[in-house]
């Protein structure tokens, strides 16, 4: 028990400490607003394509089709339809916000935070793969297939839609880590290192890039619109690890580890990857920041308390 209290403690603390990174730089003047657009970029164009590649090349895809990955979308797909009726009913968001809104309420922290969660709380790293894979393949290209069509300055024909995702980094280093790994094809280390190198940016990039928003943007909750954050944050940090508890438990009769591993992975913060979305769309950026950092800081005594319960 107090192992795994202590996983979550540990996994959280290196999160943190590098956001502090950022925003002590921003601080003490070394980085500014420009930076951190620029680190964003860099994140979003360069740095997380190459992680894509290296990490969908060596994962096992066929790990994503497990029982525990329908607890896993019923969840997302649970607190998508809730925020994207709330968002089209009582918020009147247009369709750009929407997508971000969503995000943020069903996007977890699965790579930089899941991993060495699930290492520390639930002994097997790979048991964040489901969650990891459905939202590399599935939901970030298609947010960002529709962010791409929303924000266009004309409409769109059907194959410009179409072809949309093959122009988009992050869905083409998804697509072609995930084909290395189909069919069993090794990077060559003249390839790999180099990509593995630049792909080691991607996290701490991230993460000092947000800690600078934190320094020189609005203060978190200060942004507007706090109805609407908390309703992101209460979808996120309550109803998704609910549903994905009562599908998994309920529907699919699961229990111990894998019972645990999926409630856990749904009780993870929004991923700080949203907020590098939302910049490169200059869409709800200050909303996506607020409910990065308010789902941080509640994941962990609500990972805490499904690790002593579940355990």
């Amino acid at each position: 028990m107090m192992g795994r209290v202590t996983g979550v403690v540990e996994g959280f603390a290196t999160i943190i400490a590098v956001i502090t990174l950022g925003w002590g730089l921003a601080r003490i003047g070394l980085f500014d607003l420009a930076a951190q657009q620029m680190l964003s970029k860099l994140a979003f164009y360069v740095a997380s394509p190459a992680l894509l590649v290296t990490v969908l090349s060596e994962a096992d895809v066929t790990t994503v089709l497990s029982a525990n990955l329908i607890a896993t979308v019923a969840a997302v797909l649970v607190v998508v339809t809730v925020y994207v009726l709330l968002a089209r009913f009582a918020f009147r968001q247009d369709l750009a916000d929407t997508v971000v809104g969503a995000l943020s309420a069903s996007y977890v922290n699965a790579g930089n935070l899941g991993l060495p969660i699930a290492a520390y709380v639930l002994g097997d790293a790979a048991l964040v793969a489901p969650a990891l894979l459905l939202q590399m393949l599935v939901l970030q290209p298609l947010a960002l297939t529709i962010l791409d069509s929303a924000v266009a300055e004309r409409r769109l024909s059907p194959w410009q839609i179409a072809s949309r995702p093959l122009r988009n980094p992050l869905t083409v280093g998804s697509i072609v880590g995930v084909l290395l790994s189909v069919t069993s094809t090794p990077l060559p280390r003249v390839v790999h290192d180099p990509l593995e190198l630049v792909g080691g940016m991607a996290v701490p990039g991230m993460l000092i890039a947000y800690g600078i928003s934190l320094r020189l943007g609005p203060r978190p909750g200060t942004g507007g619109r706090p109805r609407l954050l908390w309703t992101i944050v209460t979808l996120k940090m309550v109803v998704q690890p609910l549903v994905a508890f009562a599908v998994a438990r309920y529907a699919l009769d699961l229990d111990g580890a894998e019972l645990l591993a999926v409630t856990v992975i749904a009780a993870l913060p929004t991923a700080q990857n949203i907020f590098v979305i939302a910049s490169r769309y200059e869409r709800s950026t200050v909303l996506a920041r607020d409910a990065i950092f308010a789902s941080t800081i509640l994941s962990v005594p609500a990972v805490a308390i499904v690790a002593a319960l579940l355990a």
